[in-house]
């Protein structure tokens, strides 16, 4: 059974720097497309970004172009997330997700795993 654990949430001043670690066991991935989405209060779960695990390609959020950037480390088994420049509208609980085949899906739907989430927010 497939299990995503996320980390390095927190309290950071606007325009600081978090990166959020989402550590994967169960399997070792090879081709999955693994993303990252959040949830601000009172809205909807929203895509952040994706990576495909074994082509290293990206896609990203208007929101998160330029700011965020979405690696994985194979040795570890871990996707990470580095967010720079942050704002207070990017306060929200931050989830990794997985999926099992396919493309970078921009959809909750197009995933097949999820973490339980980190807390990341942002004062101004």
């Amino acid at each position: 059974q497939v299990q995503l654990v996320e980390s390095g949430g927190g309290l950071v001043q606007a325009g600081g720097s978090l990166r959020l670690s989402c550590a994967a066991s169960g399997r070792t991935f090879s081709s999955e497309n693994m993303g990252w989405f959040r949830r601000a209060p009172g809205k909807e779960r929203e895509f952040v970004a994706a990576i495909n695990w074994g082509r290293r390609v990206t896609k990203y959020a208007d929101s998160a172009k330029g700011r965020f950037t979405i690696s994985r480390d194979s040795g570890k088994n871990t996707v990470y997330l580095q967010m720079d420049s942050l704002k207070p509208e990017d306060t929200a609980v931050y989830y990794c997700a997985g999926r099992m085949a396919g493309g970078l899906g921009v959809s909750r739907s197009d995933y097949d795993y999820w973490g339980q989430g980190t807390q990341v927010t942002v004062s101004s």
